[in-house]
């Protein structure tokens, strides 16, 4: 098997094809996507669909998966793996305003842990015919673009994270008591240095970070609102189109990803996903 690697975007991420993820990998393939996958932030590898069991193999590759806080995704055999079902069953479940979803929103998985997850893998079932696309920025290339006293501002700043935070849009998934316990606020720095490469990116989740440590709250949504603007723009921008069988895996230390909900009522939109232990924290 030879696995090539093309740019998908000059912001971030690569495509890899040629590969068969039904089955082992060797040592040189395993290294391949180990490097790609530090120096490009995102991999998309073109795959057949994979199960629950087949996925979980590969995601060892790149790490320990473990579980997601709420249980009633796990799959039933391997709970490391989630299966999410993001459907329009009826013209009820979907919004009129796309920002009441709370997947549009820009974040970067898990950042209510203390321990944040270094990389998410979802690995597209079924894809609906159009939208759907999930959306990926550079906030490594974002902080890079700073001014030399903005970044001297920011180095020294630390912002609290939440489970949900009133600035989203809109409110995240009811927990349980048990849920609520494993959640507490956590607070991150605003920039935070990359465990493996060193390099410094932006940490900032539009769906949980709540306020920045020492600031007012005016001056803090006002300080952060400026962060949203900034990373977001279009040059630090990717957006994948997912075909059936596609697997992403993305590095959450240095990218933000939202997702086009306004895709067709009644058209499936199912996922597996698991994420990564950063073991270097």
């Amino acid at each position: 098997m030879t696995l090539k690697v093309l740019p998908l975007s000059n912001a971030l991420g690569v495509e890899i094809i040629g590969g068969d993820y039904s089955k082992p990998l060797n040592k040189n393939e395993i290294n391949l996507l180990n490097v790609s996958f530090l120096k490009y932030h995102l991999l998309c590898l073109r795959s057949n669909i994979l199960n629950a069991k087949e996925l979980y193999r590969l995601a060892n590759y790149f790490g320990k998966p473990f579980t997601e806080v709420t249980r009633n995704h796990w799959d039933k055999e391997v709970p490391e793996i989630s299966i999410l079902e993001s459907t329009y069953n009826s013209e009820d479940e979907k919004p009129k305003d796309p920002s009441l979803n709370r997947r549009s929103g820009w974040h970067t998985d898990h950042s209510f842990k203390k321990f944040p997850p270094k990389a998410t893998i979802l690995h597209g079932h079924k894809i609906p015919s159009s939208a759907g696309h999930t959306r990926f920025c550079n906030t490594r290339k974002a902080y890079e673009d700073l001014s030399i006293k903005m970044k001297n501002l920011l180095n020294n700043l630390k912002a609290v994270h939440c489970y949900d935070t009133k600035r989203a849009s809109a409110r995240a998934v009811i927990r349980s008591k048990e849920e609520i316990k494993e959640t507490p606020d956590v607070i991150h720095p605003l920039v935070r240095e990359h465990s493996e490469t060193k390099m410094k990116a932006l940490y900032f989740n539009a769906n949980r970070t709540d306020r920045i440590v020492g600031y007012k709250r005016k001056e803090s949504d006002k300080l952060l609102d400026k962060i949203h603007n900034h990373l977001t723009k279009n040059k630090y921008r990717y957006d994948h189109k997912w075909k059936v069988g596609d697997i992403i895996i993305w590095d959450n230390r240095c990218l933000i990803h939202s997702v086009n909900v306004d895709y067709p009522i009644g058209e499936s939109r199912v996922h597996l996903r698991t994420l990564i232990k950063d073991n270097n924290l």
